[in-house]
């Protein structure tokens, strides 16, 4: 008996199964990126004389202070590496400085180039950390915590900005976020340091959830409190947080330090008070995830920002091009060269085999 036909029918049915049929709204999708370009075509045809005064100014540009602006968008990639490396080591995890930035430098390329980059990169950066030997708990808080000092930097750096600019008539409702955010990081410091006092908290809650799905009292204690065991781990001491913090801070002004060496790279001497504004409004809006790197969002706040600073719109645009060159283009190049050579290799790795094989959490490859 033949089995080739049998064979062929098996392939060719396989064949239609891997073609996802087209949704109801395929269109959609095209008629967004016309709509887009249309919007584009004519931003370009109206602002075309500014552009060109841009770029004709790009050549002119003082290169010296170009440098520096690379220098700094470096430093802030550095930042973000013993951002990192802090909180790890309270928990035992110790990687060496090579190893984090690397891991940055790869995950900022993919969260800046990648739809659904962010995404992308907190996965990646969970990953690597699980493969240096951090349990899951610790790993997603390490995430958590970083995030949100990094939320504050930003929000103390709008605020700073603000009042040096005078607009200081109700900064209430800015004081009281970052009061907030202040009273979560020290919270979760609390927690970390000592799991035991929200024990009683995480049973009730898990009694009354276990009620509702009418399962016995008990189910996911066991997991719970494992959870509780792993936070253990974490030693953050005050000292660990006021470095984490300093680090997150630290970020934010080399980041504004890179874009105001682009602004002096154009010849004009906008305020820094105003550029520090523009700047932090710039970030905030980027932050929401419309297109990989902010592409066109953080552009259209961060020019009319500058303007305001003090520059001309020529000068504010062809600064924004050279700060965009520098720490989005080139630095998410420098990422990819790096996932390319030291992390495409990983993706067969498994990371609880990875972590129960190493004789401690020190990493130091």
């Amino acid at each position: 008996m033949s089995h080739d036909a049998p064979a062929s029918n098996a392939q060719a049915g396989k064949t239609s199964q891997e073609r996802p049929a087209r949704g109801k709204y395929w269109w959609l999708r095209w008629a967004l990126i016309a709509v887009a370009a249309v919007v584009l075509t004519v931003e370009l045809v109206l602002v075309w004389d500014q552009l060109a005064k841009a770029w004709k100014s790009l050549y002119s540009a003082n290169w010296w202070w170009a440098l520096v602006a690379l220098v700094a968008a470096m430093a802030s990639m550095h930042s973000f590496a013993q951002i990192q490396r802090t909180l790890l080591r309270s928990a035992g995890v110790r990687v060496k400085q090579f190893r984090s930035e690397a891991a940055f430098y790869a995950g900022n390329a993919l969260s800046t180039t990648m739809p659904g980059g962010p995404v992308l990169s907190a996965t990646f950066i969970y990953r690597q950390q699980r493969i240096w030997g951090a349990s899951p708990v610790v790993a997603s808080w390490q995430l958590v915590m970083s995030g949100a000092l990094q939320v504050i930097g930003l929000a103390l750096l709008g605020l700073g900005g603000a009042f040096m600019l005078g607009a200081s008539k109700n900064p209430l409702s800015l004081i009281f976020s970052l009061g907030g955010f202040i009273a979560i990081i020290l919270l979760a410091q609390a927690v970390a340091t000592r799991p035991e006092l929200i024990d009683g908290i995480g049973v009730k809650v898990l009694s009354w959830f276990n009620s509702v799905r009418g399962k016995p009292a008990d189910t996911g204690q066991d997991k719970w409190r494992e959870t509780l065991e792993q936070l253990k781990s974490v030693q953050l001491r005050r000292r660990d947080l006021g470095e984490a913090f300093g680090w997150s801070l630290f970020n934010w002004i080399a980041d504004v330090g890179c874009l105001l060496a682009a602004c002096y790279a154009t010849g004009a001497h906008p305020s820094i008070a105003g550029v520090t504004v523009a700047y932090a409004a710039a970030r905030a809006v980027g932050a929401i995830p419309l297109m990989p790197g902010g592409l066109l969002v953080v552009e259209a706040v961060l020019v009319p920002g500058l303007v305001s600073s003090g520059m001309s719109l020529a000068s504010a645009i062809s600064a924004m091009l050279i700060y965009r060159l520098i720490s989005w283009i080139f630095i998410a190049a420098i990422g990819w060269v790096v996932f390319f050579f030291m992390f495409r290799t990983e993706k067969d790795i498994d990371p609880d085999a990875t972590s129960t094989e190493q004789a401690g959490p020190d990493v130091s490859r």
